[in-house]
């Protein structure tokens, strides 16, 4: 019988701790720049959704004939007073006209949308209220900010024909403030 031998093969323990030094620098850098980039992302998904929400709103009031309407929601059964669309929004058959809009019986829910934990969502309006073509919408803006400040703010722009827009600054050149 013969002997075999195996060659073995080991890290030795300062080829152990460069990679560890390595692997923590990559992480030091990358982390902080993913986390930025989920915030836009999370900023983007609210933009698109008001974006969506907004031209649904425009196309079912042109199509009903009525006035469809949106406000801010905490349940997602009833409109907030507020300005703080934080918490999530409605999109509603706002049949009796009501200004500031309020959902009533009757007034059947179109939409129910539930905004990201992570993402503040104000406006200057307490509601937008789209009409059929003869008359003019809710003119406004929307400001999407990241909770932890790792996103620049950004705003959704509504005209009076009920056309949103996306920008990061005012008429001004200036960029958005989020709401303390």
């Amino acid at each position: 019988m013969q002997g075999s031998t195996t060659a073995m093969s080991a890290y030795s323990l300062f080829e152990l701790l460069v990679t560890l030094a390595v692997a923590s620098i990559l992480l030091a850098v990358g982390v902080p720049s993913f986390s930025s980039v989920f915030a836009s992302n999370r900023q983007h998904a609210e933009i698109n959704a008001l974006f969506h929400a907004i031209h649904v709103a425009r196309k079912e009031s042109i199509m009903r004939k009525r006035v469809v309407s949106l406000c801010p929601s905490v349940d997602g059964k009833q409109c907030n007073p507020g300005r703080d669309w934080s918490s999530g929004w409605l999109m509603f058959d706002n049949i009796d006209r009501d200004e500031p809009p309020m959902v009533d019986a009757g007034e059947a829910l179109l939409t129910v949308h539930e905004v990201d934990p992570l993402i503040q969502l104000t406006a200057n309006r307490r509601g937008f209220t789209l009409r059929a073509t003869h008359l003019r919408a809710t003119n406004g803006t929307f400001v999407v900010c990241d909770r932890n400040n790792r996103s620049a703010p950004r705003a959704l722009v509504v005209s009076y024909t009920g056309r949103p827009r996306a920008a990061r600054t005012n008429a001004q050149r200036q960029r958005y403030a989020c709401a303390d």
